[in-house]
């Protein structure tokens, strides 16, 4: 990641640097050529040329993390995909579904205020949209009746995790694969530390988030086996909120 940054840097000084948008706009596209190292460069340079709007970069660099290794890649199951969305939320990942092979997506999250501010992201997507008021421990769907999972950032969140997780274990059918892109537990002990100590605040303040949550152990305990992964902190964020993993899992 340090290379990354550094060559991000080396592109600004020779004066080749584009604006955050365009950095994102590229990422996009390369995440769709499936050249998911040439996508990082961009998205850190993203970060390094607007530093002061690194949250809202983050976000729109998360998605595109979790889903140019996802959607476009794997929503291929017998030519069509039935995605479920775990932690919809207001609708951040909408944008980047690809309608040409996504047919049809159901949204999970407890929130239906947070359904109503999507808005337009949902209006003129290609395909149907469905939304289900409910928590992630609750699926109302039947086994083996979704492609794909995805959830990003909301494993942190939900109370009973492995619940949860089964749950998506079940309705996945067979070769179908869970999306999944979070923040957790860090590898460095004196990170895990701190994590540790500003825990019990962090969660209280924000709305239920866990930082030290070893998401890999989840994703096993839940039943699910991880085919691929990525992990980094991500850069302009400090290092307890920051160690990130994405990839993919099937059930076990």
């Amino acid at each position: 990641m340090k290379k990354i940054i550094l060559f991000a840097g080396l592109l600004a000084l020779a004066g080749c640097a584009d604006t955050p948008a365009e950095s994102l706009a590229k990422a996009k596209a390369e995440f769709a050529a499936h050249d998911f190292a040439t996508a990082r460069i961009h998205i850190a340079a993203a970060l390094e040329t607007d530093p002061k709007n690194a949250e809202m970069l983050l976000l729109q660099a998360r998605t595109l993390i979790a889903l140019g290794d996802g959607l476009v890649h794997t929503c291929q199951t017998e030519g069509v995909g039935t995605v479920l969305e775990i932690g919809i939320g207001t609708g951040h990942n909408l944008p980047f579904y690809d309608p040409t092979r996504v047919t049809r997506l159901i949204g999970l999250d407890p929130s239906g205020k947070s359904w109503e501010l999507a808005g337009e992201r949902a209006a003129h997507l290609g395909f149907e949209v469905e939304f289900i008021g409910l928590p992630s421990e609750e699926i109302p769907l039947e086994a083996a009746s979704v492609d794909t999972v995805l959830v990003t950032y909301s494993l942190c969140t939900i109370p009973d995790t492995v619940t949860a997780l089964r749950g998506m274990a079940r309705v996945l059918r067979p070769g179908g694969k869970l999306i999944f892109c979070e923040h957790g537990r860090a590898p460095d002990a004196a990170v895990c530390k701190w994590q540790d100590r500003i825990n019990p605040l962090w969660r209280r303040l924000l709305g239920g988030c866990h930082l030290n949550r070893n998401i890999p152990d989840l994703l096993a305990a839940g039943g699910f086996r991880i085919e691929q992964m990525d992990t980094m902190y991500l850069p302009g964020t400090p290092r307890f909120a920051g160690y990130n993993l994405w990839g993919r899992a099937v059930p076990a």
